[in-house]
């Protein structure tokens, strides 16, 4: 699913995450890049480590509710440990549609800034204390922000919830 043209004339992603970052409090650094193949491609086009780069998934609740699972490059859900921190039996991974439905955004560009609902905030403990990488709301671009301003301003819940890919 495209963006509405409305929507790509005025910035529309990257909008929406800097106005949502604003108004958390929340500095961010939103830079052009051009497309990766990889984690490793992407970092090195970022000049950062492949850990530094953090996937924000979408995952779905049996009750239709969703939670973003905040999981850094060369990592993976665990479906085990998220389910426990969540105190729920399932969980999946919806399709794009229903993604873009939940944020607003397609994948590959989600974050929580500026999702058009929202949701709770999981990230796996390895993200905490450092600068990191993540999508900024439209492809072609990247965000860097300071992980523990990230997790403060969401009030996000910080626990194990990967393993190594």
């Amino acid at each position: 699913m495209a963006e509405s043209p409305e929507a790509v004339e005025t910035g529309g992603g990257r909008r929406r995450v800097e106005e949502d970052a604003r108004a958390r409090g929340i500095p961010v650094r939103i830079v052009e890049r051009p497309a990766a193949r990889s984690l490793e491609e992407a970092a090195a086009l970022l000049g950062i480590q492949p850990g530094d780069i953090v996937k924000t998934l979408v995952v779905k609740r049996s009750d239709d509710t969703f939670v973003f699972a905040l999981v850094p490059g060369g990592r993976k859900i665990s479906w085990p440990k998220l389910r426990a921190v969540l105190h729920v039996n399932k969980l999946q991974l919806p399709d794009a549609s229903v993604a873009f439905a939940a944020t607003g955004y397609e994948r590959g560009t989600i974050t929580p800034f500026g999702s058009s609902t929202a949701w709770p905030v999981i990230a796996d403990t390895t993200v905490a204390g450092r600068t990191v990488s993540m999508g900024a709301g439209e492809h072609g671009y990247s965000l860097f922000v300071d992980a523990d301003a990230l997790l403060a301003g969401f009030a996000a819940t910080l626990a194990d919830i990967t393993d190594p890919e």
